[in-house]
């Protein structure tokens, strides 16, 4: 019989509570696909290298997924909650005929269980088949060969998904028993009529705390943004993350109570149409949706904020490849290092090595019987230098002061790298970048790392001039130019001095570097070239003599890919498990909200009022609830990305407006997604029933 019960329980109850099992399917999907993205890539034809970052991006994401399965776990027991409560009277009936509460908690098990069932099928299996589209798009990524690509089922993650998504099922078994055990007849039968009191908070007292919070929150967008450089600890970030959650919390609960004192005094709108039952329908409930708003809207920002870091991430890596890393292979000679031995000290070289680094890059090849340059079609030469006599302290000149004052931590005694100018050109040239001109009284500045790029133009908007091995230079331009040396897929140049070559004094080289471009496009014999490279570190040479460190645009690209691609599946990981909690629990929550409320809105169409306006009035409501978290959201999240850019300023924000875009249209489509499930769900659940 309670088997027979509980089967008609969740026939009668999977048209009302359709957000509950598209929620519980697609959580169960989400944590398959990302589990079982190792399995499709096993499929696939890639490198060693490359597949010992799948291997660590798993690794990730497993721990990832133990954090993902709390938020689950939380959500799926509070939506239990809230159709606990939905079915109140129900169980007062069965109490009401004789029915003990152990019978009823196990309708609920036999109802969970068969739930908790249903729903890892159908979640697996659209898991499955979209875990077959996500593993075209990680073979996209790593640029995998899909000649071997076989449709595949994982195992692993299949067992994971039943173990993780089994546990919580229990647990909410557990909370279900726990909460019939609690429950008293005369609740369960007047649940339904009791709402919360409307309490018309002090408005003097909502203006003044709605203005503090504002201001509080005002400060901390400004310590976020304007203030970056200067937040040094942990200290200094939690400040504001605590100022702004807070102030978000007093913000929604002052205009709860405003709210409604505003509209009042607006009659005209307050007494039009059914704006009056919709405004009292949301105040009813102001003490709980103060905070759950609260949850929710930092819950769309973290969000909001994660997907567009983590896809602009993707977007400028991949894009900073083709510019920053414009040639084959970069090699770097550390040059006369015995007259700076306190510098190279803290690296470890021995004092041999030390001794014999007079050789340039190309030499040091030549001495280890390896001719780099004969699979080169084309290398360039070019070197650094360095003196303790320019030095970041030097170059920002009267300046100094004030910039040390606002940018404390740093490291002004750092010693310049100098260039020549005819280097830096035989350099652009090379990468295709511009080249320059400079009068034997000039210097520039070449770089690209923004944050240093602004320090660096305050001096040189003043003028400030440099002396170099007995020269006084001026500054050609008064900011610096874009340009950068070493290859790497971030945007890393903190500075380069360029001066004339006759400026330079030959003593103070300290680097070789050595450009080239391979005879050969074949993946795999540039494969072959770099390994023999790296089994010179074997030769017994290698004790007493200091190669040069490589950097080739293969490494730089496999690297970045693996990079990106963890951030990418990271940041959508949790952004579309925040985003699903969010829009989940405002529905669930609303449904409930429907449910307490069939008898007012009957009560709307004894007075006259017909379905269309019951439905506008209806639509609004749940309008009120998505919106508000989601208006404070944004506004969060303009100052959230401001931060995030700065914070990722090193790998380049120029795809941001397309994240952003990419972010607004899983937003609309999930979010959105949600509200509209809601609404009609709602409507159904209002519905007169002849």
């Amino acid at each position: 019989m309670l088997y027979k019960l509980s089967l008609k329980n969740i026939k009668k109850s999977m048209k009302d509570y359709t957000i509950y099992f598209f929620t519980l399917i697609l959580g169960v999907a989400i944590f398959y696909v990302f589990n079982a993205l190792d399995s499709q890539t096993v499929m696939m034809d890639v490198s060693q290298s490359t597949q010992e970052l799948i291997e660590l991006m798993m690794t990730i994401l497993s721990s990832v997924s133990v954090f993902v399965s709390f938020v689950l776990g939380f959500l799926i027991i509070y939506a239990s909650r809230f159709l606990m409560k939905r079915r109140n009277k129900e169980f007062g009936i069965y109490l009401t005929l004789g029915m003990s509460k152990r019978k009823i908690s196990l309708i609920l098990f036999f109802e969970t269980l068969f739930i908790g069932i249903l729903s890892l099928i159908v979640g697996l299996g659209v898991g499955v088949l979209i875990s077959q589209i996500m593993s075209l798009v990680v073979a996209n990524m790593f640029e995998a060969n899909l000649t071997k690509f076989a449709f595949v089922f994982s195992t692993s993650a299949c067992i994971k998904t039943i173990i993780y998504f089994s546990i919580m099922y229990l647990l909410v078994m557990i909370f279900n028993t726990i909460s019939v055990s609690k429950c008293k007849l005369i609740d369960l039968l007047n649940g339904a009529k009791t709402s919360e009191k409307v309490k018309l908070k002090n408005p003097y007292l909502c203006i003044i705390i709605f203005i503090i919070s504002s201001i509080a929150l005002g400060k901390a967008y400004y310590m976020v943004t304007a203030e970056f450089l200067t937040l040094q600890n942990v200290t200094d970030i939690l400040k504001p993350i605590i100022m702004g959650i807070v102030s978000t919390f007093l913000i929604f609960w002052s205009l709860s109570g405003l709210i409604l004192r505003i509209v009042q005094s607006l009659k005209k709108y307050y007494y039009k149409g059914l704006n009056s039952f919709t405004l009292r329908q949301f105040s009813s409930k102001i003490n709980t949706t103060v905070f759950s708003t609260t949850i929710i809207c930092l819950m769309l920002f973290i969000t909001i904020c994660l997907l567009s870091a983590c896809l602009t991430i993707k977007n400028s890596m991949n894009a900073n490849i083709r510019e920053l890393a414009p040639v084959d292979a970069l090699f770097t000679q550390n040059m006369n290092m015995d007259k700076y031995y306190d510098d190279y000290r803290m690296y470890g070289y021995s004092d041999t090595q030390i001794k014999n680094s007079h050789y340039t890059a190309k030499e040091m090849f030549e001495l280890f019987n390896y001719d780099i340059t004969s699979y080169f079609k084309e290398y360039i030469e070019v070197n650094i230098y360095a003196t303790s006599d320019l030095t970041l302290n030097h170059t920002l000149g009267s300046k100094l002061d004030s910039i040390r004052t606002e940018f404390p931590f740093l490291a002004y005694d750092t010693k310049e790298s100098i260039m020549k100018i005819g280097d830096y050109n035989k350099v652009a040239r090379f990468y295709g970048n511009n080249e320059y001109s400079l009068n034997d009284d000039e210097y520039m500045i070449v770089a690209d790392f923004e944050s240093m790029v602004k320090i660096r133009n305050i001096a040189l908007e003043n003028g400030e001039e440099i002396n170099l091995f007995g020269h006084t230079l001026k500054p050609k331009y008064n900011t610096c130019q874009d340009g950068f040396l070493d290859m790497s897929s971030n945007h890393i140049n903190s500075g380069i001095i360029i001066v004339p070559d006759n400026v330079i004094n030959e003593d103070y080289l300290i680097q070789n570097y050595l450009l080239g471009n391979y005879k050969t496009t074949d993946k795999e014999k540039i494969i072959e070239i770099e390994n023999n490279i790296n089994k010179l570190d074997n030769n017994p040479k290698a004790n007493d003599y200091l190669l040069p460190s490589g950097s080739t645009k293969l490494d730089i690209k496999e690297a970045t890919v693996g990079l990106s691609a963890m951030v990418t599946f990271i940041g959508l990981y949790l952004g579309i498990i925040f985003l699903i909690s969010s829009a989940a629990i405002l529905g669930l929550k609303e449904l409930s909200e429907s449910s307490d409320n069939k008898e007012r809105f009957r009560m709307l169409r004894k007075i006259g009022a017909d379905e269309k306006l019951i439905n506008k009035a209806l639509f609004r409501q749940i309008a009120i609830f998505f919106t508000l978290p989601l208006i404070l959201a944004l506004i969060h999240s303009i100052f959230g990305i401001m931060f995030a850019i700065k914070v990722l300023e090193v790998f380049g924000t120029n795809e941001l407006l397309p994240s952003i875009v990419a972010t607004a249209i899983i937003l609309i489509f999930i979010y959105g997604g949600y509200f509209l499930i809601t609404y009609y769900c709602s409507k159904n659940i209002i519905k007169e029933r002849h």
